[in-house]
């Protein structure tokens, strides 16, 4: 079944991902970005395609937009670099900008998926952590406009879907890592793999024992599609990662054996709010969606690092 299919944040890493591979599929897409942190270049692949529009506009202005199926809601910046300095911007993103595409949903009787963040979860107090914690979040520290603005989303959809009757699924989305990222995303796999190219030493904030769950980008974007196209899912939320926990410092070991570098590993002081450790629990996803993650950390590597290598 050939849809027509919006994608909010399609200009991004994962949204341009999203937006290939629906495309590829017979899907008609409309992409909208304002492309404060998404890349045209992302797209240039699809913007002559037929099936493809791109319209460049905000999300939290009002939306006067072509009809769609469906909706993925993708848009927010996600770098933590952001989130100092636009941190106005990323709040009312996740908390306008979600009003008005469900507004949009509403209208033109679209499925979406919202995508949160493993990020609600704070720093987490339950490990791993399942669709049922609530989270350990400081909504007045530096992360809190997005961790925060992500979980008022979660209210909304869910006070749209009891008083609209829509169908809005939320996808918690874990570490994803994979080509196309900005190597000054400030996230730790671009940062690490920049940096090894570079031939610069690695910089691990604390001592490296933090842990992480890292997903590659296309099992990301299957779990995402696995969630909209499942039927009977109006209203659930699901977590999107790969269980592969690992710390901080095996990962920076990791990429430095990739690069084959003479790169070095420095220290410094931790963030504030820096999580102390990050894994989803998935079983719901598996029972839900029949999905889990198949790219396995070392070949997902490979290909991010030969795509860092060749831009």
């Amino acid at each position: 079944m050939n849809l027509t299919t919006l994608v909010a944040g399609g200009g991004g890493f994962l949204g341009s991902h999203l937006c290939t591979a629906l495309v590829e599929d017979g899907h008609e897409v409309i992409c909208i970005d304002n492309f404060g942190s998404g890349r045209r270049e992302n797209l240039a692949h699809l913007e002559d395609h037929p099936r493809f529009m791109l319209i460049e506009a905000d999300i939290r202005e009002p939306l006067g937009l072509p009809a769609a199926d469906r909706v993925y809601h993708l848009a927010s910046r996600a770098s933590p670099t952001d989130f100092t300095e636009f941190p106005v911007q990323i709040a009312l993103t996740n908390t306008e900008g979600t009003r008005n595409l469900l507004d949009y949903a509403v209208k033109h009787d679209a499925r979406m998926v919202y995508a949160s963040t493993s990020e609600v979860y704070g720093d987490p107090e339950v490990h791993p952590q399942p669709e049922s914690y609530t989270g350990n979040v400081n909504i007045r520290g530096p992360r809190g406009c997005y961790d925060e603005s992500k979980r008022f989303g979660e209210t909304l959809t869910v006070a749209y879907e009891k008083r609209y009757d829509i169908d809005v699924r939320t996808a918690r989305i874990f570490n994803t890592y994979g080509p196309r990222m900005r190597a000054d995303d400030g996230r730790v796999v671009p940062t690490f793999v920049t940096q090894a190219l570079d031939g610069e030493d690695l910089t691990i904030y604390g001592d490296g024992t933090q842990t992480r769950s890292f997903c590659y980008v296309s099992d990301m974007v299957a779990g995402l599609r696995a969630l909209m196209d499942q039927p009977g899912l109006d209203g659930e939320v699901v977590n999107i990662g790969r269980e592969n926990e690992i710390t901080i410092r095996t990962l920076a070991d990791r990429i430095l054996e990739h690069c084959d570098t003479d790169s070095d590993l420095i220290f410094e002081p931790l963030p504030e709010d820096d999580p102390e450790r990050r894994r989803p629990d998935i079983s719901k996803a598996q029972k839900l969606l029949n999905w889990e993650p198949n790219v396995s950390l070392n070949e997902g590597l490979r290909q991010t690092i030969s795509y860092f290598g060749h831009n």
